[in-house]
């Protein structure tokens, strides 16, 4: 029970960071984000799931200031190495794809694309909460999905390259 109750601040955690147009607000409230599913996925026993919501949360915490190729290199390296090392099934690696997508996204993009990478990422993690047995974890990255999907379509729209007919 409780470990569903912390799973379930971290839904309203994703959600407030993904509303966040801003980038640097995003990954902010993010990091945050991680350090509580990290404690979410530990309670449940879920070992691989944790480890790679601490990474997410220093590379979340490094991307704030750092901008580089190399190090969303060495961060998913290590993401690779620890999720092999803690694997107990092959379907733990799930959780390891989408942690590497929320890297490479958090580093090397921005904005938009930012966002859809941390899309496809959503959707591995949803698939690793189907799989454990996450309720909160589920519910997250549904929701994420959803809020995701609804600022890419704001920052879309707020662009000069895209204006809706309809709108």
């Amino acid at each position: 029970m409780i470990a569903q109750t912390v799973g379930f601040l971290s839904v309203a955690l994703a959600l407030f960071s993904f509303f966040q147009k801003d980038d640097i607000k995003l990954k902010s409230v993010m990091l945050v984000f991680n350090l509580n599913h990290a404690l979410h996925f530990f309670l449940l026993g879920a070992g691989t799931s944790s480890l790679c919501c601490l990474f997410s949360a220093a590379r979340t915490a490094t991307s704030i200031k750092i901008r580089s190729k190399w190090a969303a290199v060495v961060f998913m390296g290590l993401t690779v190495v620890m999720g092999r090392w803690m694997a107990e099934q092959w379907t733990d690696f799930i959780a390891v794809i989408g942690a590497c997508c929320g890297t490479y996204a958090l580093f090397c993009l921005e904005g938009v694309k930012m966002r859809l990478c941390l899309f496809a990422g959503s959707c591995f993690w949803l698939t690793n909460n189907i799989i454990i047995g996450s309720i909160g974890g589920i519910m997250l990255e549904s929701a994420v999905i959803m809020m995701n999907l609804t600022t890419i379509y704001r920052l879309y729209r707020q662009s000069s390259r895209f204006k809706p007919a309809f709108a």
